[in-house]
């Protein structure tokens, strides 16, 4: 096991879950064009059609798992997810509340122009095929995405510009989550192998997985046994939210963040700051899992590594930003 649960965590985390849920209701308001400096749990948005973002508050927490994947299989490159470090994040942040969406992403391209990333590789049941055309309007659903759904086929250079976009558009600071960040806000206090406990199958009430509903006799590996009513993508916030009140923090689309990929991590920054290459960065750091990934790849210490310009209809983002503490 990654971390020791304790008897009655899930229980404790469900009812923690859910008063904070209520919470944040009852904190939404609308910030237009001004800078927040509000309580934990606060949900803002800085236009009426900017996604909507959580205030997450400082904490200190465990990062990493001093194991991985593949290490018991040779001639396969391992992943290890260590060493485990302790974090002091010692400033609130703000998180997108869901997945940027569909509709979220077009208004940044028709605004902008922005050419998006195409090509996107797609599931054909047996491999992963770059498909001709394919992109962010066709993620390889069979039907066209809805608007509320996560939007997908973007890569890292999407998000980043789609970023900055965001910041020009309302004067503040919007950008990718760090590592460090995601990891904290995906745990939100919780200690179990995965962000609802330690039992693989015990998920899908939080989280768009491979479960029973997508189950794919094709894949190589097999659906967990529990099911969230999804079959592929679903539209974000369709499930329950973890304590900080941010929805599919796990499953649903990977989600970019700013770090450079190394293994093992390095002991340093451990405030929260991103993992930054003093040269070119091969790799960039993905969290999160998907809708289609192995349960195992869905754990907060699993760390995907892809190219900044990879792209696949499972990979979209999810913004932080920045907030002023005077």
């Amino acid at each position: 096991m990654i971390r020791h649960n304790q008897k009655g965590a899930n229980l404790m985390n469900h009812f923690f879950r859910l008063s904070l849920s209520i919470c944040a209701v009852a904190l939404t308001w609308s910030a237009q064009a001004a800078d927040v400096n509000v309580n934990a749990g606060a949900i803002f948005q800085d236009c009426s059609d900017c996604p909507e973002m959580v205030v997450v508050p400082p904490g200190k927490f465990v990062m990493g798992f001093d194991g991985g994947i593949f290490l018991d299989r040779p001639g396969i490159e391992a992943r290890y997810e260590g060493p485990e470090r302790k974090v002091s994040i010692g400033y609130s942040f703000a998180l997108g509340r869901t997945e940027v969406t569909q509709a979220q992403y077009r208004a940044f391209v028709e605004d902008t122009g922005h050419v998006s990333g195409t090509k996107c590789a797609i599931w054909n049941g047996e491999t992963w095929l770059h498909t001709e055309g394919a992109d962010w309007r066709d993620p390889g659903y069979g039907r066209p995405p809805a608007d509320n759904e996560p939007v997908a086929c973007v890569t890292w250079e999407d998000s980043k510009a789609y970023a900055n976009w965001m910041s020009e558009k309302t004067g503040q600071s919007y950008r990718l989550p760090t590592e460090a960040e995601w990891e904290y806000a995906a745990r939100a206090g919780t200690i179990g192998e995965y962000t609802w406990g330690d039992d693989p199958d015990g998920g899908c009430d939080v989280a768009n997985i491979y479960d029973q509903s997508g189950n794919d006799p094709k894949r190589p590996y097999d659906p967990v046994g529990c099911d969230d009513g999804h079959a592929i993508v679903a539209p974000v916030g369709s499930l329950n939210p973890n304590p900080f009140g941010l929805y599919d923090v796990t499953g649903n689309v990977w989600e970019w963040t700013e770090d450079c990929y190394f293994m093992p991590v390095p002991f340093e920054p451990t405030d929260g700051r991103a993992v930054q290459a003093t040269g070119t960065c091969e790799n960039r750091a993905v969290k999160g899992g998907s809708w289609s990934s192995e349960v195992y790849w869905q754990r907060p210490t699993f760390r995907g590594r892809d190219p900044e310009d990879r792209i696949s209809h499972i990979f979209g983002l999810r913004l932080a930003r920045d907030l002023k503490t005077d």
